[in-house]
């Protein structure tokens, strides 16, 4: 019987243990780059992946800038880490990554990251 007297007050408490956060994560090719390639031999090597995000918080959905424009930054935070300049190298496969995450409304992170594969031509 001493078990049951707690029960109600178990009730009452487990909503405060129980978290309301939310994550969602997209993938997306927002990619319109028209670059044509022809590869007829293998005159390419594989130098690697590459990858820039770009991260705002929010309060009470105040705060950070406009999505477009943290696609804009994390793009560039991927190409300087890409170092074009070094050689015939170019960025394919990109792909954007949009993670929110948090308590909305009262706080919640979006990041957008962006990769790539990095291929460097030999001829």
């Amino acid at each position: 019987m001493k078990h049951v007297k707690f029960l109600p007050l178990f009730v009452l408490a487990l909503p405060l243990l129980t978290s309301c956060g939310v994550n969602q994560a997209f993938v997306l090719n927002t990619n319109q780059n028209a670059t044509q390639v022809q590869l007829g031999q293998a005159n390419f090597r594989n130098v690697g992946k590459v990858m820039g995000t770009d991260s705002v918080s929010y309060v009470l959905l105040f705060g950070g800038m406009k999505k477009k424009q943290m696609y804009q930054k994390a793009y560039a935070n991927m190409l300087d880490k890409a170092e074009l300049g070094s050689g015939a190298r170019a960025v394919v496969n990109v792909v954007t990554e949009e993670h929110v995450g948090g308590v909305i409304p009262l706080f919640f992170k979006r990041t957008v990251t962006v990769s790539g594969q990095v291929v460097e031509f030999t001829r």
